[in-house]
């Protein structure tokens, strides 16, 4: 495993273009994931320079930078009141705090978040307040385990896909012992232990939104779907991927997922002009698989408007590559994990191996890729219901989203997945294919379901 360095700097000058460049990668990725200065998707690489340039032209804002191995991956600012806020002199609000998804769970936002209580001390706060979503979960963990104390809830703090999104109010107290008396307030509170206080206290949070990725499967040209990954159990579609991109797009969806069938058994991409043909009708973020393994493949298809590669057989037979392929195009290379009751398959799911699919997710989160896809072959195509399990457990092991795959047949399917999520926030949403062509599912509640597309 390669040595890993990570620093910390206060930005007090314009940054130099490569150091703008991956800042503006790492944040793109942080919005794709879910968070990230109010966007719910990134303004483009012109609109993130400018809002980025700017800051260094505020005198209240302070600008951190983290990176690893000396790549920018994460950020932070420190906002000051302005001069005419005299009883607030001593706070300072933490904001625009990320570690972009490729890069967690290595320690960066940690050392991100010393690094400003440094900084904040040395300025003279006294306080830092921050406010966050509550579906950023491992983010509130790391500022708890500063001692930052958890002080009210804003009840309608955010609206994101279609669902309301509650939002937490930290505050860490910076003074020394001695001073720390003379902060504490010597007003007495008011009585909030009314039964209508309880009852908003004990309201359950909301589900954070799940992503849907319906699913393009090609063979030969056509849009199909397979049973338990057999080529010959293919049921047929559509002739015309294109039209069913546009299809998905009209009824409001956000993503498409694609597997080139044929190239995955071949080792190469086989379905090209069908693929062309489906990111050229929208505008919707493509995340492409099968048969995808070397850089010029990988490269190939990013500069042809893919949004995400998926890495699957490669991910076993050459993790180097994959390793590679994460830090030349980060977050915006994924692992397609295929299973066969827990063991990874390969080729297609023609092979199965003897490792085990965890063993193999914990592997792709240290090479770097930005998120993870489960699928459990015996369940794909079937309509019995996802793996949940299996699932979770991954979910869990892992700081990168996990995507659930094979075998939503039904809305109760959908709502399993978005109960555990709940418990779970590492799975960040579902592919459904064959539920959907054969109307079992509609789009429509299926994205009310889980909240997000």
């Amino acid at each position: 495993m390669d040595l890993m360095t990570i620093t910390c700097e206060r930005v007090v000058s314009p940054l130099p273009p490569e150091d703008l460049d991956a800042l503006i990668e790492a944040t793109s990725a942080g919005i794709l994931d879910g968070g990230g200065f109010g966007w719910l998707q990134p303004p483009g690489h012109q609109a993130l320079a400018r809002y980025f340039e700017g800051l260094l032209l505020v005198p209240e804002r302070s600008f951190y930078v983290v990176r690893e191995n000396g790549v920018i991956c994460g950020a932070g600012q420190l906002v000051r009141p302005p001069a005419s806020y005299e009883a607030h002199a001593a706070t300072a609000n933490l904001t625009g705090f990320f570690v972009a998804p490729y890069a967690r769970g290595r320690g960066l936002g940690r050392a991100l978040l010393e690094a400003m209580l440094k900084g904040a001390k040395a300025i003279g706060c006294k306080v830092v307040n921050c406010d966050i979503r509550e579906t950023h979960v491992a983010a509130i963990g790391l500022f708890r385990s500063f001692e930052f104390e958890h002080w009210g809830t804003h009840p309608y703090y955010a609206r994101i896909g279609g669902q309301t999104v509650r939002g937490l109010f930290l505050s860490k107290l910076l003074a020394n012992e001695n001073e720390a008396a003379r902060w504490q307030s010597s007003i007495a509170m008011p009585d909030t232990s009314s039964a209508a206080s309880d009852t908003m206290t004990n309201t359950p949070a909301p589900a954070h939104g799940l992503t849907l990725y319906p699913a393009i499967d090609l063979k030969d040209g056509a849009c199909v779907r397979l049973r338990r990954g057999e080529m010959e159990d293919a049921t047929h579609y559509s002739d015309d991927p294109g039209a069913q991109a546009k299809l998905f797009a009209e009824a409001g969806c956000r993503h498409l997922h694609v597997v080139d069938l044929n190239g995955a058994f071949a080792g190469r991409s086989t379905n090209i002009p069908a693929i062309e043909s489906i990111v050229k009708a929208t505008n919707l973020p493509v995340q492409l698989g099968g048969g995808i393994r070397d850089m010029a493949a990988i490269e190939r298809w990013l500069e042809a408007g893919v949004s995400r590669v998926i890495l699957g057989s490669v991910a076993v037979k050459d993790p180097e590559l994959v390793r590679q392929a994460a830090r030349a195009f980060r977050g915006r290379i994924v692992a397609g994990i295929d299973a066969r009751q827990g063991r990874v398959a390969t080729e297609g799911w023609a092979e199965v191996s003897e490792l085990e699919a965890n063993d193999l997710a914990l592997r792709m989160e240290d090479a770097g890729v930005a998120a993870v896809i489960f699928t459990e072959i015996t369940r794909d195509g079937m309509l019995a219901g996802l793996d949940l399990e299996q699932t979770a457990g991954m979910a869990r092991r892992l700081s990168i989203p996990v995507i659930a795959s094979g075998g939503v047949g039904s809305l109760e399917h959908l709502k399993a997945l978005r109960d555990v999520a709940r418990d779970v926030p590492g799975i960040s949403g579902a592919i459904v294919g064959r539920a959907l062509y054969d109307g079992r599912i509609s789009l429509k509640d299926a994205l009310d379901v889980l909240g997000s597309c």
